[in-house]
């Protein structure tokens, strides 16, 4: 029998502050630079609890989930393997602390996202704050 090469399932929270601001980790590994709070699914994970999971391990917050934005699945997405991440949205209280993977952790206005991200996390935010703004979801 053929070995199946398939994506590996992974979450993405975009985590709103009070403020209007979004929560945005600095990565500890490679690649480095800013993203969003996430990560890979576990065997016997529901891809919710992975993004609450992620979300603490990341950020120290506490999230609620509210919505699912979009399922990312761009084969280009992660340089280092295909993936497809399920995107929530989420809210928190308090402030974030990077931990696990994010060497930090830091509340930004949404007008004042540092630049570049990785990723396609440029592309999930823009999708997310239209959503947030204007209820328009993404289309296929």
């Amino acid at each position: 029998m053929a070995e199946h090469r398939n994506p590996a399932p992974t979450v993405d929270v975009v985590i709103s502050l009070p403020g209007d601001r979004v929560v945005l980790v600095a990565r500890r590994f490679e690649p480095r630079g800013w993203a969003l709070p996430g990560g890979f699914v576990d065997e016997g994970e529901t891809v919710e609890a992975a993004a609450v999971r992620e979300a603490r391990e990341e950020t120290g917050l506490a999230v609620t989930l509210t919505d699912l934005l979009w399922v990312y699945s761009d084969p280009r997405r992660d340089e280092r393997r295909h993936t497809t991440s399920t995107v929530f949205l989420g809210r928190a209280d308090g402030e974030p602390r990077g931990g696990d993977d994010a060497a930090e952790a830091r509340a930004f206005a949404w007008n004042q996202l540092p630049a570049p991200l990785c990723f396609d996390h440029a592309e999930i935010l823009g999708d997310a704050r239209r959503l947030l703004l204007t209820g328009t979801r993404r289309r296929p």
